[in-house]
């Protein structure tokens, strides 16, 4: 069976701060298109992505959400040192709940907050305004994701498992994503199948 496969070209544009951070990193805010976004950190000769999100409304809308969940203690938060040195060290795991989990989060809760802050500080944010359809985002984001899962072992283990992701249904014609930037982005390929 020959399926022609339609090509897409995404130029991702950064590095951008983490809202709130400008002033502190020198770098511009984050667009407010919708859109998909990596969050990276500076690695070596370029930036290590850590994780891909997707959102139909302004990028910064979505990351202001994203950063209610780090101050919450809902995300997992990394030591910077480490990560610096492409290693994955917690300083706290976020993802789920338990009393015991809660009273060591209070009791632990400035350093956390604190290491958290660093955390967002140290983003480098990279954008790509592509066509907000559902479905091309997710699929988009889904390839990203599992792309990460495969290929930055050879870096390190960064990226958090078990993320919630949509993948190409089997219905759906296939589709080249082609990838500019003018930076390296560790573990993104020039080309990709979604």
């Amino acid at each position: 069976m020959n399926i022609e496969q339609s090509i897409m070209e995404i130029l991702w544009t950064g590095p951008y701060s983490w809202p709130k951070y400008e002033s502190e990193t020198g770098l511009p805010s984050v667009p407010k298109h919708p859109g998909l976004y990596l969050q990276t950190f500076e690695y070596r000769d370029g930036y290590l992505i850590s994780a891909a999100g997707l959102t139909r409304r302004p990028i910064p809308t979505r990351l202001r959400e994203h950063t209610t969940k780090f101050i919450n203690g809902d995300y997992t938060i990394m030591d910077m040192i480490a990560l610096k040195e492409g290693l994955r060290k917690e300083v706290w795991h976020g993802w789920g709940w338990s009393p015991e989990k809660r009273t060591d989060f209070e009791e632990r809760k400035l350093i956390i907050l604190s290491a958290a802050r660093k955390q967002m500080a140290a983003y480098r944010l990279f954008v790509a305004n592509v066509d907000p359809q559902p479905r091309i985002l997710e699929r988009l984001e889904a390839s990203i994701w599992n792309l990460l899962y495969k290929l930055q072992n050879p870096f390190c283990d960064i990226p958090d498992r078990g993320v919630m992701i949509s993948p190409r249904w089997e219905r759906e014609t296939p589709i080249i994503v082609k990838n500019s930037c003018e930076v390296r982005l560790h573990g993104l390929p020039t080309s990709f199948d979604i």
